[in-house]
């Protein structure tokens, strides 16, 4: 007979079908209440207990050693005996062992932070939200110093990333605050004042840091809330000035044009001015150019007429002296008639005879003198035809 255990009230049926019931062994099995269930649980309990021994001597032993413990290439190990730092190492792997040593890790890598403070007062009395990122860093190797002088009051800032970031957005809100508070609203939005409050925003959180011996960098304000209200202002603030600006803009043009169009007309103006000196300066050259000209003329004509009164000058001197040698030549052809002359003056009855003898020998036996008295006319009849009568005076 199958004894069961203690408590178990029920008993059991006889089984007619000559067989175990399925169904009851299933439910004997899931109740846990079987013989492999009670050993499966003893299993588990040995092996919690054991686990549980290997965690204690696991735990008691690293508190008195450690073996090739890796502190990698961005991070900085903080060697601890006797609760006490005993040595800031680099990148390596280190082991000890003694009474109560440890090598905890601090990590050298960037770690952003972003802070948002919606409610931030101007110095006008404006509310502006600022966002503010930037990286946090830890000490380094260099600064062992700073970790050996600060690790008992932030160890958990150096340990954790979470207290670091929650620590610094503490500290950059304070900076917003103090940054943007004393500003007013212009100085703290529009234009390079961002800049300058980013500036202003980086000096005094890195300030604030250096008490934790913290590095902050890269610290940038992306962007500025404004209010729906002030939001408002500003649009119509901006519209305002950007009127304003076009109005002023067309002013401008409106006066660069005008000045563009009294520069063109000054610039006709002087075209034609330029112009007609040019042209005045041209007549006057060709004037100069004409007058000498004309003198050259005249220069020429002056000695054309010099060289003609020359010319003719000495040709009246020529024909002088051509009227001279044929007065000398008259005179010494008519020398001897002037000499007759002057023999029938002084001799007249001579000249009468040569007159005679002129006579006498200018007429011919042909010719026919007729003498008449002195102071009258001879009648001469000419014979011809129908004249009678006729008298043949040739024999």
């Amino acid at each position: 007979m199958r004894q069961f255990p203690p408590g178990n009230k029920s008993s059991r049926a006889p089984d007619n079908s000559g067989g175990a019931d399925p169904r009851k062994t299933l439910s004997r099995f899931t109740s846990g209440k079987g013989p492999t269930a009670m050993h499966i649980g003893r299993i588990i309990v040995i092996l919690l207990v054991a686990l549980g021994v290997l965690a204690t001597v696991v735990f008691f032993a690293s508190r008195f050693f450690y073996f090739m413990v890796p502190v990698e290439q961005n991070q900085v190990g903080v060697q601890f005996r006797n609760g006490q730092i005993a040595a800031v190492v680099g990148p390596g792997l280190y082991s000890d062992a003694g009474l109560y040593v440890e090598l905890k890790k601090v990590g050298q890598t960037a770690i952003p932070f972003s802070v948002q403070d919606d409610e931030i007062i101007t110095s006008d009395k404006q509310r502006v939200g600022v966002i503010v990122t930037g990286d946090i860093f830890r000490p380094t190797i260099a600064q062992a110093d700073m970790l050996r002088n600060n690790w008992a009051s932030y160890s958990d800032i150096y340990l954790n990333d979470d207290a670091s970031k929650a620590r610094v957005e503490a500290l950059a809100r304070q900076s917003m605050k103090v940054c943007v508070g004393q500003r007013t609203f212009e100085n703290n939005v529009i234009g390079s004042a961002r800049d300058e409050l980013r500036n202003c925003i980086d000096e005094e959180l890195s300030r604030l840091a250096q008490n934790y011996a913290l590095q902050i960098s890269n610290v940038s304000v992306p962007n500025i809330i404004l209010g729906a209200e002030v939001q408002e202002l500003l649009d119509a603030i901006t519209k305002s000035r950007l009127e304003t600006e076009k109005a002023e803009q067309d002013k401008l043009r409106a006066e660069a044009q005008a000045l563009a169009e009294q520069a063109k007309q000054r610039g006709e103006v002087a075209v034609a001015q330029a112009r007609i000196q040019e042209e005045a300066k041209q007549q006057t050259v060709l004037a100069q150019l004409e007058k000498e000209k004309l003198a050259a003329q005249q220069a020429v004509i002056e000695t054309q007429k010099a060289n003609d009164l020359l010319a003719a000058q000495k040709d009246l001197e020529i024909n002088k002296a051509k009227a001279s040698a044929a007065s000398e030549k008259a005179k010494a052809d008519l020398a001897q008639n002037l000499a007759l002359a002057a023999l029938y003056a002084q001799f007249p009855s001579y000249l009468q005879l040569q007159i005679a003898t002129a006579n006498a020998n200018a007429l011919k036996a042909t010719d026919k003198i007729i003498f008449t008295p002195e102071g009258t006319t001879p009648t001469i009849v000419l014979p011809g035809p129908g004249v009678v009568p006729t008298v043949n005076t040739n024999p």
